[in-house]
């Protein structure tokens, strides 16, 4: 794996809470634009950098792309914050990207999105929050969440549940490390039920994600390296996001629940503002959003511009897997890259 330097680029969003971009040095200068990743819920920037031969970050890099990593209010570098999507879609990703066009000097940029980044940062782009982008890729989930059945049944009975007994879930917690009885109680629960490995983090993750053994990758995708680095990659993540996945996943679209007038209440209900042209991609085994969810979204936007935009469902991969799995700078980077490089309404 490369070593790469990096500058960090801070930011406060206009409801006062910390970000930044981390901009990640190439050997060379840049002869792309820059494309900015990024995270999910409960994880980091880091996400992206997995102990791989080669990451996606190292592969845009050795192919021209200005690569910038967006650590938002889901980040566990920062302090815990009972957040949901609409404040990251209103706040967080629209001064990312103002900040990367800043620090750049371009006019356009590209970005990879996955998960909560994803469904947050596909809220920003259908309201016009971030007209700077003209490619999107989007992993796992976009403005249609579907779970599988198990998945919305512990949903709609175990997390409001939980949600009377504690405001956040950590996959740090173990039998010995967490904070109070009834983390404690929670973990060691989690221990007895989840046998699929011996790393108490994974199978923690599992817990909180779904309802998979294990729910966010397959175990034969992982380098021993990567299974072992995850234990540092989880943490905190709020019951307030779950709530409104809830919903949205009821709903069958994405719902607004915080009352912000930047955005529609009723994602997919009207033509998105936006000509950013989106991929999307989705892991066949994924076992926390199934691939339906990326067809939907793919449906609604083609059927306002078809044969546009794009889906593409991968047969041997997950949910998270699809960026730091041992083999996926063969399988996925390159769709990735193509992805990118298919020309949008705008050049980039």
């Amino acid at each position: 794996m490369p070593e790469h330097g990096q500058e960090v680029v801070p930011f406060t969003t206009d409801d006062g809470r910390p970000g930044n971009v981390i901009h990640i040095l190439g050997d060379s200068p840049p002869s792309r634009g820059p494309v900015m990743l990024v995270h999910g819920a409960g994880v980091r920037a880091n996400i992206f950098q997995a102990p791989v031969e080669t990451t996606l970050v190292d592969d845009l890099i050795a192919h021209g792309w200005d690569v910038w990593l967006e650590n938002w209010r889901a980040s566990i570098d920062f302090t815990p914050c009972e957040w949901n999507l609409d404040q990251a879609a209103v706040y967080d990703h629209p001064r990312a990207v103002e900040t990367v066009i800043a620090a750049t000097g371009a006019d356009t940029m590209q970005a990879v999105i996955h998960c909560q980044g994803s469904t947050s940062f596909m809220m920003s782009a259908v309201a016009g929050l971030v007209p700077q982008v003209t490619t999107i890729v989007s992993n796992a989930v976009a403005l249609h969440p579907v779970v599988p059945p198990l998945t919305g049944w512990k949903q709609r009975t175990m997390t409001p549940l939980v949600a009377k007994l504690m405001p956040y879930l950590d996959p740090q917690w173990d039998v010995n490390r967490a904070p109070g009885l009834k983390e404690r109680a929670l973990a060691l629960w989690v221990h007895l039920t989840h046998h699929e490995c011996d790393n108490q983090v994974c199978k923690m993750v599992s817990f909180t994600y779904g309802m998979g053994h294990p729910t966010l990758w397959s175990h034969a995708n992982l380098n021993d390296a990567t299974h072992e680095w995850l234990r540092g990659e989880f943490g905190h993540v709020p019951l307030s996001f779950f709530r409104q996945i809830m919903t949205s996943v009821h709903e069958g679209h994405l719902v607004s629940v915080a009352g912000l007038k930047q955005l529609p209440a009723n994602f997919g209900a009207q033509p998105p503002e936006t000509d950013a042209r989106f991929a999307f991609l989705s892991g066949a085994r994924n076992h926390c959003f199934i691939p339906e969810s990326q067809q939907r979204t793919f449906e609604y936007f083609n059927g306002i511009r078809p044969d546009y935009h794009s889906v593409r469902i991968l047969p041997l991969y997950g949910h998270l897997d699809v960026f730091m799995g041992q083999r996926a700078a063969h399988d996925v980077f390159p769709l990735i890259r193509q992805e990118l490089l298919t020309p949008s309404g705008r050049p980039s």
